[in-house]
Formats: structure tokens, C-alpha cells, sequence
């Protein structure tokens, strides 16, 4: 009989030998398919794939006027496995134009791993981008010297204007936390870091190619891998068509010099931005190559905040403007007809006092030809007080509610969320756990709040959001998101206003009254039928703020416009004269008023705003 002790121990023999084959298997297995790293050392003896990079998308405005191109670049890569001793650094750092300090310090950047997470010996790793033709040229001329290295084309942004930063945006390198999030990237690419550039990134920076190339060896290229059959050609990226005139563009940025604020036009029929301007503002120029991070910094560090886009998260009490919106509210909610009259003491009124005498009783299209306070006054407090609610009850909190809720309709007090513009601010329209919050929830009722009546207070609102509100009135009940790429069809983003026709009718002519009768009447062109409202918001930090919004022309309107001037005073002064030059540069397609333009071009009301 055959020992059990034996005959036990050859299946712990065979056990142990079956362990080891599995081992050995798994780690051919982890080798050869797991392990990257093994795979590109045996590729790169023999193969060399060169990344091939596709052309960014050209950006153009709504008549094909070119905005951005791409003009060539180069970067110089190095795979660290190929430097062999005897590799003569002091030539490539003359070749280059800089330092062994420098040299050391990017190839030590280049293998820490903290900050390139994608190294490897065996692959291409970027050692300098953003380099001129001219900064190559000595190094391409000696190429062969200097094993591992190869120089790689690439493009960079241009701009065929001065102007439309902010909307346009920049491209800059990626970070780790790009790469991490979306695979297409590495190590040394771009991609937009605001603005278009970054909302139609995925649109504009097209398909990635590869090229692969054959070694000798003594690790000589020798050509195309299999006669070019494995390439892949770069995808050139899709061209962006904007919804922006440019020449627009380019006049309220010219009118805007000198000052602080921001203009935005828009075609009401479409909602498409016709112009989107902010200033202090910058050359897209100087946020391109190698001196992108130094020129961020500087705009970072501005006290005037260029960087900010004004047009967009800039936010400011309405003022006048609003009681556009009041009329409307309250016409809806009963609280007043268009014959309904209310006295005015001018100066002396009370408790909201008006800014000048212009005749009482007043009727609504009166009451905005002359922007009587007293009238929106009068006019919000009988409707949060209608029926007889004076107190702060139940009634009169539900009927603040439905106030609210009919502003907002508006797209005031929330950011628009079905569109193309990222930065944005929602501004704010008061609700009531606001007020309850100051003054506890009986504290407070019609009179607490009687700023509201007329766009100051707790109101604010951005100028997108004001020239929105323009075109909602031009379009007498409804308007279509404001956007920026023309071939986006934003007819399914249409909101229409919970307000009667008639209504807007009522607002229009009192809007065209301002311009013919009102505080708009020395800036109006009879010919172009403009309708607006001036504003004049409260500033606690120093001067108001100038504001106009308006339309042109009155029956059929194709161009809506919201300006605000910052520290600036009256609306009339500066805010109107910048929107009617605007609307005469659309419609007629020049500013025909000269001595009008080269003043508002040249006045300075802000010493401190830089050229960029």
C-alpha cells in the first residue's frame, strides 16, 4: 500500500507548481496588457507615434466678418529614454536661447510626477511650447545632434480685432484636473478657458491625429509605419458663426472708453446679442503665448476688475427702467388702468418725492414720458394693497407673491439657464422670507417697501438682464433667451410674458413719449422711432449710476438696448446718447452724429482705466 504520507504530498507538489504557472501567467498577462509602460518601450524601439494636432475652429460674427484665426506654433518634446550620455546639453541650451538653470529645472518638472502624472521615459513629454519659427529655426538646423527630441507644430489664437474679449474668451493651457476629467488631453494642450472658447470647446478643438513613423537600429526615423496605413489625420475643429455684429461691437467698445460699464444689444425677434460689451475690457492679443500668464496676472490685480464681464455679472437697482416693468405688473393685476390718475408734488411729495414738477394729475403715459415717482408709487401700493389690505396679512404677502412672481417673468432675479453665457449673475428680486428675515414677518408692508416702485432697494438686476427686458417689451410679450452662437435656433426657448397685449401697447407709447417728449427727446432720430427709458440708480458708493434701455423702431422693433454708466449721473447724459448711437449704427449702418460721437468718445469719467 502506498504511504499516505507520499501520496498526500504530490498533490502539495502539484498545488504548488500550478501556483506558479498562474503567477507567471498573471504576470505576462499584467505585462503585456495592463502595463502601458512595457508596451511603449517595445513600440518605441522600432515605432515613433507623433501626436498630430488639429486646427482650432475659426470664430466669425453674424455677416462672416472674421473674429479669430490661428496662426502656426512649435513646441520642442523630448523622450527621456533616447538622451544618452554624451548628449550635449550646452548646445541645446544655446540653440535655445536659455540657461543650464532653466534646462535643468523643465526636465525636472518634466519627471515629477506630482505634476505630470503622465510621465513616462518612453513617450514624447513637452519641454517648451509657444515657440516662434524663428526660436526653433537654430535647433531645427541641428536636429540631429540632439537624440529624443523632436519639434512639433501647433497653433495658436489671433485676432483680427481689438475687441469682444470677454465674449470671445481665451485659450490657455490645460491643468491637471482637465486631463484627469476628459481623456482627450495631455500634458501641454489647450483648451478655452472662458467665454466661447470654453462653452464650444468640445465643438472648436476638433479630433487629435497620429502619425507612425519607423526606427532603424541605431533609432534613425526611416519613414511611414506600413506606408502611412495606420495614420490617423487630425480633424480640423468646426467653425463658430456668432450672432455678434462686429461693427457694433466695435462702436459701443469705442463710446464706452474712458468708463466704466457695459452695453448690450439684442435682436428681439431672436434673442441673438448683437453686441455684448464690458469695459475696462482688453486686447484678446495679450492673453495669447508665452506672456498669457504674466498679462492674467496684471488684469487680476487691476482695481478696476477687468476681468469681470460687467455685461453679465455686474448687478445695479434698475431705477427708472423698471417702472417699465411696474406699469406693466400692475396694468395686469387691476391695480390701475391707463386713464388712471394719481397727484404729484414734484420735489415735494411725499413719501417718495419726485425729481422735478411736471403737471398733476398724471396719467400712466405721462407718468413715463416724465418718470413721476410718486405715480409708481402710488400704483405698487394699491396693488399690494388692493381690496383694502393695508396690514401685512396673509392677502397682502399672496398678492407681494404674485408681484414677484410677474417681475420675474421678465428674467429678472435668476440667471438664464438655457443658454450659451456662463457668467452670469441672477441678481435678485426680493421675496418675502427676505423681508421677514429684516424685519420679522408682520414688520413690514407696503410702505416699508416702497422702494421697489421705483427699481431701487432691493432690486438689482445685470444688463443682459435689462436688455432682455427690453426686447420682451419690443416683442409686446414674450422673448426668446438671449444667445450668442448664430446657428444655434433658439425658437423652442421662447417664454411668453402672463401679461395682455393691450398692456404693452400702453408701455410702448409712453417709451416713445421719452424720446420725444422726455428725458430722451435731445438724442432721439424721428426717423428710427426709438422708445426708451432712462434710469438714474442710487450709488451708496459714490455717484449714481447712468442707465438707459430702449428700442428701435417702435413697430417693428430689430434692435433692443440696455446701457449702464457707471459713477456717470443722470441716464440721460451718458447711458442715452451711448444706446442711440448704437441704434443708429444698426439700423442705418453708420453714426451720422459726429460731434456727438467724438464727445462721448473722449470724455474720461474714470481716471483709472487702463488700455490693455
Amino acid at each position: 500500500m502506498i504511504n499516505d504520507n507520499y501520496y498526500r504530498r504530490r498533490y502539495v507538489i502539484s498545488g504548488i507548481a500550478i501556483v506558479i504557472v498562474l503567477v507567471y501567467i498573471i504576470r505576462l498577462f499584467y505585462l503585456q496588457v495592463i502595463d502601458q509602460s512595457t508596451k511603449d518601450q517595445a513600440d518605441n524601439n522600432a515605432l515613433v507615434k507623433q501626436t498630430i494636432f488639429p486646427s482650432r475652429g475659426l470664430i466669425y460674427d453674424r455677416n462672416g466678418e472674421l473674429l479669430v484665426f490661428n496662426q502656426p506654433i512649435y513646441e520642442v518634446t523630448m523622450t527621456m529614454r533616447e538622451m544618452k550620455a554624451g548628449w550635449d546639453t550646452a548646445a541645446f541650451c544655446q540653440c535655445l536661447h536659455i540657461s543650464r538653470e532653466e534646462f535643468n529645472s523643465r526636465v525636472a518638472e518634466i519627471k515629477d510626477r506630482k505634476k505630470n502624472r503622465g510621465y513616462s521615459r518612453y513617450t514624447p513629454q513637452v519641454f517648451m511650447s509657444q515657440l516662434k519659427k524663428e526660436d526653433i529655426a537654430p535647433l531645427q538646423e541641428f536636429l540631429s545632434m540632439f537624440p529624443g527630441v523632436q519639434i512639433q507644430k501647433r497653433t495658436l489664437r489671433d485676432y483680427t480685432y481689438k475687441a469682444a474679449a470677454h465674449v470671445l474668451g481665451s485659450v490657455g493651457e490645460v491643468n491637471q484636473n482637465d486631463i484627469d476629467r476628459d481623456s482627450y488631453y495631455a500634458r501641454g494642450d489647450y483648451s478655452g478657458r472662458d467665454g466661447l472658447e470654453r462653452t464650444y470647446e468640445q465643438q472648436l478643438r476638433g479630433e487629435k491625429g497620429v502619425e507612425i513613423l519607423m526606427r532603424d537600429a541605431r533609432g534613425r526615423l526611416q519613414g511611414s509605419y506600413q506606408d502611412g496605413e495606420l495614420d490617423k489625420p487630425a480633424k480640423a475643429g468646426t467653425d463658430l458663426y456668432t450672432t455678434l455684429d462686429i461693427q457694433l461691437q466695435l462702436l459701443a467698445e469705442e463710446l464706452l472708453a474712458g468708463k466704466i460699464g457695459s452695453a448690450v444689444a439684442i435682436e428681439p425677434k431672436t434673442g441673438e446679442i448683437l453686441a455684448l460689451v464690458s469695459n475696462p475690457s482688453w486686447n484678446p492679443k495679450v492673453l495669447v503665448g508665452k506672456e498669457r500668464s504674466k498679462n492674467y496676472n496684471a488684469l487680476l490685480k487691476d482695481p478696476t476688475k477687468p476681468l469681470m464681464n460687467r455685461a453679465t455679472q455686474a448687478t445695479y437697482p434698475p431705477g427708472s427702467t423698471f417702472k417699465t416693468i411696474q406699469a406693466l405688473v400692475c396694468l395686469e393685476q387691476k391695480a390701475i388702468t391707463p386713464n388712471t390718475l394719481y397727484p404729484c408734488s414734484g420735489p415735494g411729495s411725499t413719501p417718495i418725492k419726485c425729481t422735478h414738477h411736471h403737471g398733476s394729475p398724471v396719467a400712466l403715459d405721462k407718468a413715463i414720458e416724465q418718470s413721476c415717482n410718486p405715480y409708481f408709487w402710488c400704483a405698487f401700493r394699491d396693488l399690494l394693497q388692493k381690496d383694502g389690505y393695508g396690514d401685512n396679512n396673509e392677502a397682502f404677502r399672496h398678492r407681494y407673491e404674485l408681484w414677484r412672481d410677474a417681475v420675474m417673468q421678465f428674467g429678472l432675479g435668476q440667471r438664464f439657464t438655457d443658454t450659451d453665457i456662463s457668467e452670469q449673475s441672477s441678481g435678485s428680486i426680493p421675496s418675502t422670507k427676505l423681508f421677514d428675515k429684516f424685519y420679522g414677518k408682520t414688520g413690514w408692508k407696503a410702505i416699508t417697501i416702497r422702494s421697489l416702485s421705483i427699481g431701487q432697494g432691493e432690486i438689482l438686476a445685470t444688463p443682459l438682464q435689462l436688455a432682455n427686458q427690453a426686447s420682451a417689451i419690443a416683442n409686446e410679450g414674450y422673448f426668446i433667451t438671449p444667445h450668442l452662437n448664430k446657428n444655434d435656433s433658439m425658437l423652442t426657448h421662447i417664454h411668453r410674458l402672463d401679461i395682455q397685449q393691450k398692456y404693452f401697447d400702453e408701455v410702448k407709447a409712453g417709451m416713445h413719449r421719452v424720446m420725444v417728449y422726455g428725458t430722451g427727446r435731445h438724442y432721439a432720430i424721428d426717423s428710427l422711432h426709438m422708445a426708451g427709458k432712462t434710469g438714474t440708480a442710487q450709488n451708496p458708493h459714490g455717484r449714481d449710476h447712468a442707465i438707459f434701455i430702449g428700442f428701435a423702431p417702435v413697430d417693428d422693433p430689430q434692435i433692443a438696448v440696455a446701457v449702464v454708466v457707471e459713477n456717470a449721473g443722470f441716464g440721460a447724459t451718458w447711458a442715452c446718447p451711448v444706446a442711440s448711437m448704437m441704434m443708429e449704427q444698426y439700423l442705418t449702418g453708420e453714426v451720422k452724429r459726429k460731434d456727438l460721437r467724438k464727445r462721448i468718445r473722449e470724455a474720461v469719467l474714470n481716471e483709472s482705466v487702463k488700455k490693455w
